[in-house]
């Protein structure tokens, strides 16, 4: 059976939780679809962390991240949900998701959003 998206991320335990150390992924393969005409918007995304007790398993980001090539929604949406989700899965010590999207209509745009332990919560 093929693989199939998923809005599913998976925490596996941190093999060293006691040490700090930054986490980095990086794809050029996030997609989405414009909310407002339906066209496809392509983006580089790039997430940093500081893990806790937990790391996200990477197979699992793939297929989520995969899970927003048919969605119609806003950069700064998808941004922002995917730290939210993060944050919620794996409860990091930082993170920061930054989306880089290829230019549509002459405008270059990029997003970034952060969380710090003790310093904000995520929306959801």
């Amino acid at each position: 059976m093929p693989t199939q998206p998923s809005k599913e991320l998976i925490a596996i335990p941190n093999p060293y939780p006691d040490r700090i150390y930054e986490v980095r992924c990086e794809t050029p393969e996030l997609t989405c679809l414009c909310p407002m005409t339906g066209q496809p918007d392509y983006a580089t995304v790039i997430i940093s962390y500081i893990p806790d007790k937990s790391i996200v398993e990477l197979k699992s980001l793939k297929l989520y991240l995969w899970s927003y090539r048919e969605e119609g929604a806003f950069h700064e949406d998808i941004t922002n949900r995917i730290l939210d989700d993060l944050v919620s899965t794996i409860s990091p010590r930082k993170l920061t998701v930054k989306t880089d999207w290829l230019v549509r209509g002459g405008i270059h745009t990029t997003v970034e959003a952060s969380y710090e332990a003790g310093l904000n919560t995520p929306t959801k």
